[in-house]
């Protein structure tokens, strides 16, 4: 077991004491554990069969005791007791916004709630305004709490599909049989939010019982939903479904096109193949009918891969991030498709936290791991004074880091090390440090962390007065969403993105899984008003600055090419721009 699988087990393990009134200091160090287990920079499995699992800071040894035992064998004796000793429903409630393990119990222990069913027929019925902590307010946002949870049901997070798709997919490139073979559908797309994994892959007709037994007993897999010659479904581990389609090694580019979608780019090609009197769909080009009639009728041509079926309609190729029917059909028989920012461009990122605010790592642990990406520097964003909740710094701690950082990079060779700090926009659009301890970092970040529930017009005005502030630098995770858990706060980010264009100001793309915020739809629009966007993962562990990733899959969603992005720049570019924007 990895140390992620771990630390979630971990953070469940804090989540079920808390539901059952264990002592707040026994959840607590389950969750500190967590922390401690997702910021190891050494391989866990090392660490345990070392014996240093104990040594480990926030780690005791009853805890060290159940770390091992999920490692070595997969599982807990101490968890599984856990789960058994508490109604499987009131886990699964945690996952409603707002709905933390002290109001879960109550509810329990209150009107005997014990699932989301439950939990829905009370809001309904006036039950929980009733109760002391709740009120009417508090039931209306459960109510649109479930009603998000019914609408992403089924829905995983990129990462983790992706990360289930590219094991299956691996475990089936390693058989011979196998022709070629992609991920499909919105994996392949870059989508933030995927509802299942789709598989294409070319094989000859003799091998696909082979390939298919393959994948329906592959260990991912929990259960066969069913399965067929050409076509199989199947569970994965964590509700992720996944299909399988086997065509041959012809048809495998129609195949692999029209199985990545969108389903809207799909009928706008198949509108323009009509124009030259073919049909098109996932087995290849085939004569229209009628289209001798209206003498448009072309000769058909073999394809080989996608390249050459835009090639046979007159189009350069478009890629998969941009298959949305956004214009993209239009710009590839323009010539006028932007060439992408890849991940290769990227040289360092910035919105970074150590544990001098609320990250797991040191400073020194969060530079080795930036240098072990190849990356030539990192901003620090640490959080403000008044981010008491996440260990917001004092001037103090500021100056602390400041020196520190000076030292680091006095050590340093062809790497830097920026100063930054996340600065919270407080609800009036002031910021949250006076102007002489912004003066002492190279760039700002200001993010809203607090007072979500304002108006559109309120927090439209509150984060375009933040972005007025001469040292502001760049708006971190602009709409405050949280994929399949919060909806983003109401803003107008057109707005928003005008004022950012107007000021001179940056927007970033916050890689983090549950972020990908700005949405990539808005990113083009900031491309179209020149407002630089920089990726940043938002990291809180050594493990998080890898996120950059998925953030370059948006950015190339929204059309972004390289210039666009502030971060593919060297370090002493990047010093220059922060200089400007604030001069």
């Amino acid at each position: 077991m990895n140390k992620n699988a771990v630390a979630a087990i971990l953070e469940e393990m804090g989540s079920l004491l808390e539901l059952q009134g264990a002592n707040p200091f026994k959840a607590r160090a389950f969750y500190t554990a967590a922390r401690t287990i997702e910021g190891l920079t050494r391989d866990l499995q090392g660490v345990v069969e070392s014996g240093e699992i104990a040594d480990q800071k926030g780690i005791g040894k009853s805890i060290a005791a159940i770390v091992t035992e999920l490692v070595t064998t997969g599982r807990s004796r101490e968890h599984a007791e856990l789960r058994a000793a508490v109604p499987g429903g009131l886990l699964e409630m945690l996952k409603i916004q707002g709905m933390g393990p002290k109001k879960a119990k109550i509810l329990y222990e209150k009107l005997q709630i014990k699932g989301v069913d439950d939990l829905e027929k009370a809001a309904r019925a006036g039950r929980l305004a009733t109760l002391e902590g709740f009120g009417q307010k508090s039931q209306e946002n459960i109510l649109r709490g479930i009603e998000s949870y019914r609408t992403s049901s089924g829905r995983s997070l990129y990462p983790a599909a992706a990360e289930a798709g590219e094991a299956v997919l691996a475990s089936l490139r390693s058989l011979k049989e196998v022709q070629r073979s992609e991920l499909a559908g919105s994996i392949r797309r870059k989508k933030e939010v995927i509802g299942d994994v789709d598989i294409v892959l070319s094989a000859r007709d003799n091998h696909r019982a082979r390939i298919m037994e393959a994948f329906v007993t592959h260990p991912r897999v929990e259960r066969v939903v069913a399965r067929g010659e050409t076509k199989s479904s199947v569970m994965l581990a964590g509700g992720i479904a996944c299909d399988l389609r086997i065509v041959t090694d012809e048809e495998y580019p129609f195949a692999l096109h029209y199985f990545t979608g969108s389903k809207e780019h799909n009928v706008a090609m198949r509108s323009r193949a009509l124009r030259f009197g073919w049909s098109l769909n996932e087995y290849g080009f085939s004569k229209a009918a009628g289209g001798e009639k209206r003498g448009k009728a072309r000769r058909m041509v073999r394809c080989a891969s996608e390249a050459d079926i835009y090639a046979a309609l007159e189009l350069a190729f478009v890629p998969p991030e941009l298959r949305e029917n956004a214009g993209e059909l239009e710009a590839a028989e323009e010539g006028t498709l932007p060439e992408l920012v890849e991940e290769k461009d990227i040289r360092g990122t910035f919105h970074c936290h150590t544990d001098y605010s609320d990250g797991v790592n040191t400073l020194e642990e969060m530079v080795q791991a930036a240098r072990a990406l190849g990356w030539r520097y990192l901003g620090i964003g640490d959080h403000s004074k008044g981010a008491a909740y996440a260990g917001g710094l004092s001037a103090e701690r500021v100056r602390d880091q400041c020196r520190h950082i000076d030292r680091l990079n006095a050590s340093l060779k062809d790497f830097t090390v920026f100063k930054g700090t996340e600065c919270d926009i407080l609800p009036s659009g002031e910021l949250d440090w006076p102007d002489r301890v912004l003066a002492s970092f190279d760039y700002v970040v200001i993010s809203v962390h607090s007072s979500f529930k304002m108006s559109e017009a309120d927090m439209t005005r509150r984060i375009i007065r933040a972005l007025k502030h001469r040292y502001v630098t760049m708006l971190g995770h602009p709409t405050g969403r949280l994929l399949l858990s919060r909806e983003a706060y109401p803003v107008d980010m057109v707005k928003v993105i005008d004022a950012a264009a107007d000021y001179g100001k940056m927007i970033e793309i916050n890689a983090h899984p549950m972020r990908l915020d700005l949405d990539w739809r808005l990113v083009r629009y900031a491309r179209e008003k020149k407002v630089l966007v920089p990726i940043n993962p938002d990291a809180h562990t050594t493990d998080g600055l890898a996120d950059v990733r998925h953030g370059v899959g948006i950015a190339r969603k929204g059309w972004l090419r390289k210039g666009d992005v502030p971060n593919t720049r060297s370090a002493a570019e990047v010093t220059k721009l922060f200089a400007s924007i604030r001069s």
